[in-house]
């Protein structure tokens, strides 16, 4: 007896013969060079220009280095549940398209609903953070004077942010392909910075910087206690989360965010020529080069400066940075180079944000949880009118508001998507065990399980406060659902006989 109601589950094969509807079909114009590409585009970037010194400094000291290796094992785990799923399911959407065919439509809402927070929040912080790195360049080029930002009354206009994002938003909507052909220019042009950062750093690392490896707890006004404590810290009577083990483990779980990419790479399997090949291999092939990239790059720039030099608090320029560390040595060519690899870095970053932001969308609009016609696509088989609206919501966000601080709401979301993605494995392994699979997780259950304990576990090093924020904005959620989603939904329309309501295929020009 099939599930009803808000438990109703969308059927695999429905999910796959959906994305031959020709008035919402995607183009399948990708393979696995591009999909890595994508991933590398998206993980490097904001996470290891401007995270790496600030959690070193601020939090986790020199072992900032093992809590990269921490979150890059949770990722690993999560990632290899990922590739099944994906080359199971390969439909647009990831998390929340294999929500649905698990755990029902309702959980697959919330899924989607905190995808949406995952995605939009991220691109505007870092277009936020793009606008201050063209700042430094175009001060280097053009002198003192030169902002990108200007005020307008009592409100102050981020030009900068509101440029990119215009650009990026209007490439995505010309092709994905196109897409992916910029991210591998400005790809390989990062890369090559972070190998920059690496081999010429060797140079001015001292043992000395590197002990203690795990600094004493900070103890008083720096030891973010209250609702800036970890909430494992707060369960277990910890006095705060700076330094020491506590910051340790808080430190894994900010720089988690570093690793926010790889799922994006599963939104794009309706695009994806052979998805159930393609699509594992551009998760853990991303997922190797960027783990291995973040621990050299972090074990370089805590040898190359005592950490204490770059806490935010240290000198009134405020936050650190990859390049203060060059700074630092008196280095400034060097520093330059590295804001100008930065520049790059965070222009692909936001493109893929906004790229997994709209296959979401796209997703939850086809299946009538939000305005379907949001879900048509133009003559070059991209959602128009999704791209049109994420880029307008993004652009405002990143150009009017305040991005900062926002890296553990990130983190707080794509953590609880991952722990419902590795369950649906389990899931979907005993409701369907016949469902041809490109590629199987090895050793289930105890992978799943152990990806699910490393998200669990790095959730709750995350402050109290960001737990505090998650609730209200999944309660948004379920108001949203229950008003709107679940009254308009095309499986429920289906289970009162009113199939597909209003939903005639228009034919789609352009479509291969």
């Amino acid at each position: 007896m099939p599930a009803s109601g808000i438990w109703r589950t969308k059927s695999v094969e429905q999910s796959i013969a959906d994305t031959d509807e020709p008035d919402t079909r995607l183009r399948r114009n990708l393979g696995a060079w591009d999909l890595m590409v994508f991933g590398v585009a998206v993980m490097i970037g904001a996470g290891i220009f401007t995270l790496t010194a600030r959690t070193a400094g601020d939090i986790s000291g020199p072992s900032v280095a093992l809590a990269f290796v921490f979150a890059g094992i949770a990722c690993a785990l999560a990632g290899l549940c990922y590739a099944e799923f994906a080359s199971a399911v390969p439909v647009a959407g990831s998390a929340y398209t294999y929500s649905y065919a698990t755990f029902g439509e309702f959980l697959a809402w919330i899924i989607g609903w905190d995808l949406i927070l995952e995605f939009s929040v991220a691109a505007a912080a870092v277009a936020k953070g793009w606008s201050v790195y063209l700042q430094e360049v175009l001060v280097m080029a053009f002198g003192e004077g030169v902002a990108t930002t200007v005020q307008l009354g009592a409100v102050s206009v981020d030009w900068g942010s509101l440029l990119l994002v215009t650009i990026l938003a209007t490439l995505l909507t010309l092709g994905t392909k196109l897409s992916s052909r910029f991210s591998i220019v400005v790809t390989a042009l990062k890369v090559a910075i972070i190998l920059f950062v690496i081999i010429m750093g060797l140079a001015y690392i001292s043992p000395d910087n590197y002990t203690p490896f795990i600094p004493p707890a900070a103890e008083g006004g720096e030891s973010g206690a209250g609702l800036e404590q970890s909430l494992f810290s707060v369960l277990v009577g910890g006095s705060g989360s700076v330094y020491g083990a506590f910051g340790l483990l808080a430190g894994a779980s900010l720089v988690f965010f570093a690793f926010l990419g790889f799922d994006v790479v599963a939104t794009t399997a309706e695009e994806t020529r052979n998805p159930q090949r393609n699509v594992p291999r551009g998760i853990l092939g991303s997922l190797a080069i960027v783990t291995v990239l973040y621990v050299a790059t972090s074990l370089v720039v805590v040898g190359m400066a005592p950490y204490t030099e770059l806490a935010t608090d240290a000198e009134p320029e405020g936050r650190k940075t990859l390049a203060t560390a060059f700074s630092l040595h008196g280095v400034d060519w060097a520093a330059n180079i590295i804001s100008i690899g930065a520049l790059a870095g965070l222009t692909t970053v936001v493109m893929v944000l906004l790229l997994g932001q709209q296959r979401v969308l796209f997703a939850m609009s086809r299946d009538g949880l939000l305005p379907r016609k949001l879900a048509k696509t133009g003559s070059r088989g991209t959602p128009v009118r999704v791209n049109l609206l994420v880029g307008i919501a993004v652009a405002v966000a990143a150009t009017f508001f305040d991005a900062g601080k926002l890296e553990e709401m990130v983190n707080v979301g794509t953590l609880f998507a991952f722990i419902l993605v590795s369950a649906g494995v389990l899931v979907l392994r005993k409701k369907r065990p016949d469902l041809p699979r490109g590629f199987r997780v090895p050793l289930v259950p105890l992978v799943p399980i152990l990806a699910i304990a490393a998200c669990v576990w790095l959730m709750l090093n995350l402050t109290v406060l960001t737990w505090l924020r998650f609730l209200v904005w999944m309660a948004i959620g379920v108001v949203v659902y229950f008003l709107y989603g679940k009254r308009h939904s095309l499986l429920g329309k289906c289970e009162r006989g009113q199939q597909k309501v209003d939903e005639k295929p228009v034919a789609n020009s352009g479509q291969e």
